[in-house]
């Protein structure tokens, strides 16, 4: 609330004004609540660190994701790795590549970095850009809204595969291609966070917090920093949770059309462009990668919609398994007796 109207109500009242429940603390109990949203974020963290820990992952096992072992590999019978289960052993633990006989668990842990990396960069860009957008349409006037909206409707109509496919066509290979497709995927998806935005800021920019801080003299960038963008904290962080997953199987697709992350650098959607022709003799080159993007999608799709369902208490989750009612108002009610004691 606005220190403006906090102010007034104080001096109306001639009492001191009683500071409101912490909305951090109420979003981790509603969080905390929900059990499906926990165990997505225990996964989602285990990915994290196993990503941010692969050289070190790699050093214990003693392989690294680029060297090839061609006395691994079966040369006559086209490249098939040696040994069973794909040439799992002490020295590699989930086996070798076939035809090149790269360590498939550096190559995994390594791809790892690269998939939640360019989805992790290119929401930070789609939320950037989004929200400037959005919160200068809601507040500018009448043209500058209008301009900026047509333009974000351009975006949003804007098939993003086929323009990501044509910019990353062009491009020379000589530019870093992980912070390319994020940058691409940033620049090319960041309509609908825009409207998103700038829907709540005319929602927000009519309540009366922020009409005492434009009586009290306040700028239009000191309101928008003090005052909206706060309230705006809700929505952009619970699409941005749902838009990472997205932006992982955007990556993945890239790389497995062969345009987005060339070799040697490894990536779980290259991996899988690899492993089409290797499902009969080594189905784990298929099945490890694909697992691997499988389960970080769904976890952080499950994590993403318990931030949604933690943030606004009165959407219903859409995933019905560990997200109950009497959970979440368990955790309201706890909220509550802690603000009255």
């Amino acid at each position: 609330m606005s220190e403006a109207l906090v102010a007034v109500e104080a001096a109306g009242t001639g009492t001191q004004p009683v500071p409101a429940a912490s909305g951090a603390r109420q979003f981790w109990r509603r969080l905390r609540a929900q059990r499906a949203a926990l165990v997505a974020a225990v996964v989602v963290a285990l990915l994290v660190l196993v990503a941010l820990a692969a050289p070190l992952l790699t050093a214990i096992e003693g392989q690294d994701p680029t060297t090839y072992h061609p006395s691994l590999v079966d040369s006559a019978r086209g490249g098939v790795p040696l040994g069973a289960f794909g040439g799992i052993g002490g020295d590699h633990w989930l086996g070798v590549e076939p035809q090149t006989g790269r360590d498939l668990f550096a190559r995994l842990v390594y791809g790892a970095r690269v998939s939640l990396g360019v989805a992790l960069a290119a929401t930070a860009v789609q939320v950037a850009i989004g929200v400037v957008v959005g919160v200068a349409a809601a507040l500018g006037n009448r043209w500058v809204d209008q301009l900026l909206s047509r333009i974000t409707d351009i975006i949003v109509a804007m098939p993003l595969m086929i323009m990501a496919l044509a910019l990353l066509a062009i491009v020379p290979s000589s530019f870093p291609r992980p912070v390319l497709v994020a940058l691409i995927i940033g620049f090319v998806a960041w309509g609908t966070i825009a409207k998103i935005t700038r829907a709540q800021t005319l929602t927000l920019k009519e309540l009366d917090y922020v009409a005492a801080a434009r009586l009290s003299g306040w700028g239009t960038l000191r309101i928008a920093h003090r005052e909206l963008l706060p309230g705006l904290a809700a929505p952009v962080i619970t699409y941005a949770a749902l838009m990472v997953p997205a932006n992982i199987t955007i990556e993945a697709a890239l790389s497995f059309l062969g345009v987005g992350v060339k070799p040697p650098t490894p990536s779980w959607g290259q991996m899988l462009t690899s492993a089409n022709v290797w499902y009969q003799a080594a189905p784990q080159y298929l099945l490890l990668p694909a697992g691997a993007l499988f389960l970080t999608v769904l976890a952080l799709t499950v994590l993403g919609d318990g931030v949604r369902t933690a943030l606004d208490p009165r959407a219903v989750s859409r995933l019905r398994v560990g997200t109950g009612r009497k959970r979440e108002s368990k955790a309201d009610a706890g909220v509550g007796k802690e603000v009255r004691s």
